[in-house]
């Protein structure tokens, strides 16, 4: 029995050392490679400031609300404006029907509450999700400095402080609407102008700090290019925001066929314009989600796919709100650390672009890799290894699988036997 135990305990001991070494001691279901975050909820604080200022809004609103105009004010408004309208009634009409009529949002009080109680939780757990890359990733990383442009709620700063806590000592938000700034501060305050902000050091501003020396370790900007009017403008803006960028640029869009085209555009910028102020010279790399920083082979196919990701999240507790529901965004993080100085890089890592289907003794993963090509790979344990594998099935959507020595056999595959993922 004593020599039945001993040798018991030596097959534990070489299985531990025969482990993969990307998996650095951690166990397959929490390799490096996973990325992805459980249901997200609001923190506490938030979700209770949101939920009075809901509240004490629909009460101002309801008692503010003035009586119908009566027809008879109607009609003579509408005759004083006929004649004005009139010549440029049929341009206009024509011009609807043709073009799609694109306006900037222009928050007031009431509707920045509207989107507040819309867009809140699935705001914060895109942001959250995307985050958690760099925390996992790079975890002796601790900014104190962020930078939000198109702060909106203020999602980026919860979100951060999630992350990194009392480390960051200094947030700055960038909003041109001033009504969301103050909503913005409400929910600091817990919706109470008396009391102390939750998180501290969070300044407000219209417009971007002018130095152009002035650098943060974190800049974001989450749903915000697509706020701005065109091409030109965004590139302006994604230019401006890496240069005041010391560490991490992260930006999030929706995840749709535009929200995913504005964000390779704005990695193309960053990757191949000269930049004509340079006050930092360290060249960008990308850290998120691209394992590679060739052209995005979705944007080849045809019909063209979006390359997103998703995040479950608990919604503000209201009347109509299921009790879960899924975020799906796009996301691209920029960084100025050189790419072998960032834990979990190399040619070995790809990104599930899909839902991982487990089946019986195989896993099917949908990957794109580093040489720039999208694969649908069947993972067995024969075929592959038992780690690859049990990494494979413990991981899902968005995360890394270390690919070892599988992708350079993927490498040597001809073009026309490679399985694409759609």
């Amino acid at each position: 029995l004593l020599m039945l135990f001993w040798c018991f305990q030596l097959l534990i001991s070489l299985s531990a050392q025969s482990q993969a070494a990307f998996l650095k001691g951690e166990s397959h279901k929490k390799h490096p490679g996973v990325t992805n975050l459980k249901t997200l909820r609001l923190p506490d604080e938030l979700q209770t400031a949101a939920r009075s200022i809901i509240h004490s809004s629909l009460t101002n609103f309801l008692w503010s609300k003035k009586r119908a105009v009566e027809d008879s004010t109607l009609r003579q408004k509408a005759v004083s404006l006929e004649k004005e309208l009139w010549e440029k009634k049929k341009v206009f009409s024509e011009l609807r029907k043709t073009t799609y009529h694109w306006t900037p949002m222009k928050y007031d009080e009431e509707l920045a509450v509207v989107y507040m109680a819309a867009r809140l939780a699935g705001g914060y757990a895109a942001v959250r999700r995307a985050m958690n890359e760099i925390l996992k990733r790079d975890p002796s990383f601790a900014p104190q400095t962020l930078l939000d442009f198109g702060s909106g709620l203020g999602t980026v700063v919860w979100a951060s402080h999630s992350c990194w806590g009392d480390t960051l000592k200094e947030m700055v938000c960038v909003d041109s609407s001033g009504p969301m700034n103050v909503l913005a501060e409400r929910l600091l305050k817990g919706d109470d102008e008396r009391a102390e902000p939750h998180i501290k050091q969070v300044y407000f501003r219209q417009f971007l700090p002018v130095s152009p020396k002035v650098q943060f370790d974190v800049v974001a900007a989450a749903f915000t290019l697509s706020e701005l009017l065109n091409a030109k403008d965004r590139e302006e803006a994604v230019m401006t925001l890496w240069r005041k960028t010391s560490s991490y640029l992260v930006l999030v869009e929706n995840g749709t066929k535009d929200g995913h085209q504005m964000l390779m555009e704005a990695r193309a910028t960053l990757l191949k314009k000269q930049d004509k102020i340079v006050h930092d010279s360290r060249p960008a790399s990308v850290f998120a989600p691209c394992p590679h920083e060739l052209t995005c082979p979705k944007l080849a196919l045809k019909p063209t796919t979006p390359c997103n990701f998703q995040q479950k999240y608990t919604p503000l507790p209201l009347p109509g709100h299921n009790e879960r529901q899924t975020e799906k965004f796009s996301y691209l993080i920029v960084s100025r650390t050189e790419p072998a100085e960032a834990e979990g890089e190399g040619v070995d890592w790809a990104r599930l672009i899909a839902p991982v289907q487990s089946r019986s003794r195989h896993v099917h993963c949908r990957m794109c890799c580093p040489d720039g090509r999208l694969q649908h790979l069947v993972v067995t344990a024969r075929k592959q290894s038992r780690d690859v594998y049990r990494c494979a099935r413990s991981s899902d959507w968005g995360d890394q699988l270390n690919l070892g020595d599988i992708f350079w056999k993927l490498l040597k595959r001809p073009e026309t036997e490679t399985r694409t993922a759609n």
